[in-house]
């Protein structure tokens, strides 16, 4: 094992796809280091993970310890709610039509990172530093990183898993474009009197979507795309009265409802890199590329990135180089760039007061309804049940 200050590959950043990115080097064989300062989960924040997500975290051996908390997400229900002449038709997707028992499982955010941290702390691979990097100077032969509280360290390649303002992509000079949404999301959970009998329901209004996450027993996690005033106001009202007005917007599907965590609304807003390496240096989850919450691609692209990151590790390469890197970038081009379009040209057409919009959505949504391979076609594309790179 090398010293303490000397790795073959650091991760800069927690979060869930932190943690995975460092399990997944550990995986390798690497000498790894995190630097993930301790964090703070806001109560109730779930994330909707596909197959593809829970088979990494079952090769991690996670998953036994996130069972009870996971929700099954059997069936996903699309309601056209915009009330415009030309509406699409109601419709719903089945695991069961692609072989499988649930398309994935809704978990929550704070029992994610503890079980994927708890088995990076029982890899003799990792070192975790429980600080921020505060420096990164790069070599010709590796990347020089300095903590917050002052340690050095060494690294051949270095992967930023720091999020929106990611050191790491500043200190490359990596480009990001970013666009910003006429909306806002609002996030929380509810108790429901009827129960959801594991379907994720999304409502599409003119504003956005509504969506209505299984939870664990008759729970839900709710993202709540709005206007960004409607929004704020959403946030500002007794709770009681936002169930009824969240009742009101699922039609009372659920039954009544209760707000069982604290209601935060933020702008929404997408954002995607150059590039996703440059250099000894790669970039994975909100680092790369930021996603609204729609269609639950966000963090399930972050882990496709661990994903990619596992078969370059995978390479037989003595030293991990520049050529590492480039090989990720390459890996990643049409996955990211694919559904960056796909989700920013979903939620646009919801915006959209063009009727031959409008009458394209709904045409294919009715396709969706009523051609099994195309319908099987879509489940197995938002899914990205296996991640196939080489």
């Amino acid at each position: 094992m090398k010293p303490r200050d000397d790795f073959e590959i650091c991760i800069v950043g927690g979060g869930a796809t932190g943690w995975a990115a460092a399990l997944a080097a550990a995986e390798a064989g690497r000498t790894t280091a995190i630097i993930a300062p301790s964090a703070a989960f806001p109560v109730g924040r779930t994330a909707a993970l596909f197959a593809g997500s829970i088979e990494l975290l079952e090769q991690f051996g996670a998953m036994p310890d996130l069972a009870s908390a996971a929700a099954p997400l059997q069936a996903m229900r699309l309601i056209d709610d915009t009330g415009r002449l030309i509406r699409a038709p109601e419709v719903t997707f089945y695991a069961g039509e692609i072989g499988l028992n649930a398309f994935g499982y809704n978990i929550p955010n704070r029992r994610l990172v503890e079980a994927l941290s708890e088995r990076a702390r029982n890899s003799r691979y990792i070192t975790i530093f429980e600080d921020t990097a505060s420096e990164l100077s790069f070599r010709n032969d590796c990347v020089h990183i300095t903590t917050g509280r002052g340690t050095s360290l060494k690294s051949d390649l270095v992967v930023g898993a720091d999020g929106v303002r990611s050191l790491v992509r500043a200190k490359t000079g990596i480009a990001v474009r970013r666009w910003r949404y006429a909306q806002s999301a609002l996030v929380t959970t509810l108790s429901i009197t009827h129960p959801h009998h594991s379907v994720s329901t999304e409502f599409h209004t003119d504003r956005g979507p509504f969506t209505l996450v299984p939870m664990q027993g008759n729970n839900v996690s709710l993202v709540w795309v709005e206007r960004p005033r409607e929004a704020a106001l959403l946030c500002e009202i007794p709770d009681e009265e936002f169930a009824r007005r969240a009742e009101r917007s699922a039609h009372s599907l659920l039954g009544a409802m209760q707000v069982t965590s604290p209601r935060v609304s933020y702008p929404l807003s997408a954002g995607l890199a150059d590039r996703f390496a440059s250099g000894r240096a790669l970039l994975i989850g909100e680092a790369a590329h930021i996603f609204p919450p729609i269609g639950a691609q966000g963090l399930n692209l972050g882990l496709r990135d661990v994903e990619a990151l596992k078969t370059v590790l995978s390479l037989n390469r003595s030293r991990l180089d520049e050529g590492t890197a480039a090989e990720f970038h390459r890996l990643r081009q049409a996955d990211v760039r694919s559904r960056t379009l796909a989700v920013d040209l979903l939620n646009r057409s919801l915006l959209t007061g063009l009727l031959p919009v409008q009458a394209l959505r709904a045409v294919a949504l009715s396709a969706a309804g009523g051609f099994a391979p195309f319908r099987r076609f879509l489940m197995q594309q938002g899914l990205a049940k296996t991640f196939r790179g080489l």
